[in-house]
């Protein structure tokens, strides 16, 4: 198992053609046109992640990277795909999608706890425990650590497997087709946080 770290985009061709990939960001914090884009991390589902680093002056013009995360023929898996989405669209200018969040999949099939944190989905169901210890850290800074590289890899380390679980789940229990419903939603979903309707429940009677 390998963390790779790349400048300002990926190398062509790293993934094979149509293969779903796992992504995650890391930002200076949650306000997505303030807080700028630091870190994307990607995995295949194989045994190594690639992360991302874009510096404070960047352009964000990463013709490899656009490309992967706008394929129509890849899913991209996420947990909490709203906040990746709209940091993906607002700095990368692309719709990543699409879409399966492991988060969304959680809320529908896990009604028995109000714990939906990555760190908690992957203890239950794939009996692993990760570190959340440097998920406050500053990721702009000129040099991430080990920790850092290791944290940001393992947001993306588990997700493919964590799908094949919460697929099982959702359709053992007839959520399948409301869950794609979702998924296709989120991009939507995104685009209103960031055209200012962040708390507003728009489907609200009030």
């Amino acid at each position: 198992m390998t963390v790779y770290l790349h400048e300002e985009d990926i190398p062509a061709d790293l993934f094979a053609a149509g293969t779903d990939i796992a992504v995650d960001t890391e930002t200076m914090g949650l306000i997505t046109p303030r807080d700028r884009l630091c870190v994307v991390q990607l995995s295949d589902g194989g045994p190594d992640e690639h992360l991302v680093r874009f510096a404070p002056d960047s352009d964000y013009a990463a013709p490899n990277l656009r490309a992967l995360l706008a394929d129509p023929a890849r899913v991209k898996l996420y947990h909490f795909a709203r906040f990746d989405l709209a940091a993906i669209k607002h700095y990368l200018k692309v719709d990543a999608a699409p879409v399966y969040c492991t988060k969304t999949a959680s809320r529908l099939v896990r009604t028995y706890t109000d714990r939906h944190g990555l760190k908690e989905l992957v203890r239950e169901l794939l009996a692993q425990d990760i570190s959340k210890t440097q998920q406050s850290s500053d990721w702009g800074g000129p040099i991430l650590s080990d920790a850092q590289k290791d944290y940001a890899a393992s947001d993306v380390r588990y997700l493919h497997r964590l799908r094949e679980e919460l697929d099982r789940r959702l359709v053992r229990e007839g959520r399948a087709e409301l869950a794609r419903a979702c998924f296709d939603f989120l991009p939507s979903r995104a685009d209103l946080d960031l055209a200012g309707w962040p708390e507003i429940d728009i489907f609200a009677h009030v």
